[in-house]
């Protein structure tokens, strides 16, 4: 799956134009290809729906997600909302991408009103994983000025050589030498241009009669009162002749497709462009001007002409004013102008090249998760899943809000251990309303039912039914004995309890999965590109090589479980042989038993930190390395690595770290932090029903391996 993000560089570089152009010619390349608008930008005429949306359905017939409407973005804008913009910005793309092989996405245009646009570009392109096409016009600028332009708009994208910006498409070229020698000029000031790194798409020549508006338009754009309709709606305007003149010199320029302007009280002109239009020429329409309404008598006598279809309306401005309406007319369009769309997006099709294009997206691309992305595929499977999540915590304002949360947005069905009226009067303090279906349980009026269960499980261990008693007295006992006994699906705790207070019950009673010996821990981290695995920064203090590879492993598990592609990196201060030492030899003894575990998980260490994420850097020092410069999950070799490099990215690169998430356990149980925010509890409940929905879809595969019956 492919994203084409096409990026303006200027006003008015004919954006939707291109759009239908481009679909078109990736269609004729055998694509299938959608469309998406994030923003709508509606003209001040248009009624409805956004125009480009709708020109690409009536024209191509391809049905298209909404766009946002331009005051609720700038309402997150202004609330510093921007990650739930973005969100809401993947969920609509999701409709445009199914079953596609690529999706042109169109980016906001630069307008006098408001530009955010190169704001917003950026991060609208990063959260779909775009590849980017920057769309020129040269308009008044010269060669020089428009290089200027497009090199500038690319470093919004990472510059003309990041792999994510691939190319330009020039358009409205109004070159006399011709369009190859305006390339190859432009190429002076821009070198990059046409090369591997800055393709050049297609240079696409003026043509002004597909700029011509019909005669309609006009009358709207301008708000003329039409005293003769004729053939407004069929009628379009290419030139434009203000006849302030005698009849005589007016006569040469009455020629087809000229709009007429004359002041009202021209009774001479209005006859001359009738007798033109009863000879057969076919004027785009007569527009009388400052505020003279043509006497009844001359209209009678222009009767035929009229009748014949040529269309007559009436402005009170004067001459020059309505000269300088007329030239400043925006004239992208119409939304019910489908004439004119085919002709554009098949004018534009035929100069655009597409072979490169086609070739790159007609192979698969691995899929990298954006930070909105992530967030908005988390809570979609977690809705899905609807798992029931019990938070011990049940007092906890933080908590109660993010259970509020989580119950309004159907993220899971959470349950309050904790006096009803206690959280009840927290939310009326706090200003929290309490949903329905939000599950309150008071811990003293089901505490006794969980002794006997407990008494059974840690029998071995010597607990007596008044031990079990004093112990399920903590609500984080009581919760994990809810999830031991499969009432829950999964449990949350740690904005008041310490990470031992939550695991250790869960060691003693839930115990760890199938093939794993110990419980670690992985971050989410969500950097402005994509999403990285950090593990283990929160639970081992210093593992062995054996415990090292099960981390690795589980971090593996997890990333999977979560949507990112596992390219799994054993960090150390040393790449592959170049160094020695306990500590490094620990790490390639750990990456030796992860690849004997698991042969088809891409694995390798051990690998310096830059070694592993820079793509340079992992090319010099470990150029045959199937992870080096692109991994996706980190392993540090002890806590104390792993917590710094955490809380350092987490700061430094000011990305947000979702988790800790618990891993290992043969039932989810997650630790949080005790500064998490309410956001922070609930992507982990999010996490920790994710989690339980993925333990259930293995053991029902490892039923069906064992030919076992698999409940519904």
């Amino acid at each position: 799956m492919h994203t084409l993000f096409l990026a303006p560089t200027g006003y008015a570089v004919g954006l939707n134009s291109i759009s239908l152009g481009l679909i078109r010619a990736l269609e004729q390349a055998g694509l299938k290809v959608g469309f998406f608008k994030p923003i709508a930008q509606p003209f001040p005429i248009d009624q409805g729906r956004e125009r480009s949306c709708l020109l690409v359905e009536r024209t191509l017939g391809r049905s298209t997600p909404e766009p946002i409407l331009l005051d609720q973005v700038e309402r997150h804008l202004a609330s510093g909302e921007t990650d739930l913009l973005l969100e809401e910005v993947v969920s609509r793309y999701q409709q445009a991408a199914a079953g596609k092989d690529v999706v042109i996405v169109e980016g906001m245009l630069p307008t006098r009103d408001s530009d955010y646009s190169a704001y917003l570009n950026p991060l609208l392109s990063k959260s779909l994983n775009a590849e980017v096409i920057l769309i020129a016009v040269q308009g008044g600028d010269g060669l020089k000025q428009l290089a200027e332009r497009i090199e500038i708009q690319a470093q919004l994208f990472g510059g003309i050589k990041s792999p994510k910006v691939l190319g330009a498409i020039i358009n409205k070229i109004d070159s006399g030498d011709g369009i190859p020698a305006f390339v190859e000029r432009l190429k002076e000031y821009l070198p990059s241009l046409g090369s591997t790194d800055f393709q050049l798409f297609g240079a696409i020549p003026f043509a002004e009669e597909l700029n011509a508006l019909r005669t309609r338009d006009v009358a709207e754009l301008i708000g003329a009162q039409v005293l003769s309709a004729g053939e407004a709606d069929r009628r379009r305007v290419s030139k434009i002749v203000l006849c302030a003149r005698a009849v005589p010199s007016t006569v040469p320029l009455l020629q087809p497709g000229v709009l007429v302007v004359t002041p009202g009280d021209r009774d001479d002109v209005i006859l001359a462009a009738s007798l033109a239009s009863l000879n057969g020429v076919k004027l785009a329409g007569l527009l009388l001007c400052s505020d003279f309404m043509p006497d009844p008598r001359i209209m009678e006598l222009c009767k035929a002409a009229l009748d014949g279809g040529l269309p007559v309306m009436s402005v009170t401005t004067g001459s020059y004013d309505t000269a300088t309406n007329l030239f400043a007319l925006n004239k992208e369009t119409p939304a019910d102008d489908i004439e004119r769309a085919t002709r554009v997006t098949d004018f534009i099709a035929g100069h655009l090249h597409p072979e490169y294009l086609r070739s790159r997206c007609s192979l698969p691309r691995e899929l990298l998760l954006s930070p909105p992305a992530f967030r908005y595929q988390l809570v979609k499977s977690a809705q899905e899943a609807d798992k029931r999540i019990v938070l011990p915590e049940g007092t906890e304002p933080r908590t109660i809000r993010a259970a509020a949360i989580c119950q309004e947005r159907g993220i899971a069905r959470c349950v309050l251990l904790a006096r009803p009226e206690e959280v009840r009067a927290v939310a009326r303090e706090q200003g929290i309303t309490l949903p329905d279906g939000l599950e309150i349980l008071d811990p003293e009026s089901i505490r006794a039912q969980y002794i006997a269960p407990m008494v059974k499980m840690r029998q071995s261990k010597g607990l007596t039914p008044e031990m079990a008693d004093e112990q399920l007295r903590d609500t984080v006992v009581l919760g994990t004995m809810m999830l031991a006994l499969d009432e829950v699906d999964g449990l949350v705790s740690g904005a008041v309890h310490t990470t031992a207070n939550t695991i250790r019950p869960a060691l003693q009673l839930i115990k760890t999965a199938p093939g794993y010996n110990l419980v670690s821990s992985v971050f989410f981290m969500l950097l402005p590109d994509q999403v990285l695995v950090y593990g283990d920064c929160a639970v081992n203090p210093n593992p062995s090589a054996a415990e090292l590879a099960e981390i690795a492993l589980q971090s593996a598990e997890s990333a999977v479980a979560l949507g990112v592609h596992p390219r799994v990196a054993m960090i150390s201060y040393s790449t592959g042989d170049s160094g020695s030492g306990a500590e490094v030899d620990k790490v390639r003894e750990a990456t030796r038993i992860a690849q004997e575990r698991a042969p088809g998980l891409p694995i390798d260490g051990p690998l310096q930190y830059d070694a592993a994420s820079v793509a340079s850097v992992g090319k010099q020092k470990a150029p045959n390395s199937p992870v080096a410069g692109q991994a996706t999950v980190f392993v540090f070799p002890d806590l104390n690595t792993g917590n710094t490099t955490y809380k350092a990215v987490q700061r430094n690169a000011n990305c947000i770290s979702v988790g800790p998430m618990l891993q290992g356990l043969a039932k989810p149980v997650n630790d949080l932090s005790r500064g998490a925010l309410v956001d922070d509890i609930v992507f982990t409940i999010a996490l920790t029903a994710l989690q339980a929905a993925s333990i259930d879809k293995q053991e029902k595969q490892k039923a069906l391996e064992q030919g076992q019956p698999v409940g519904a």
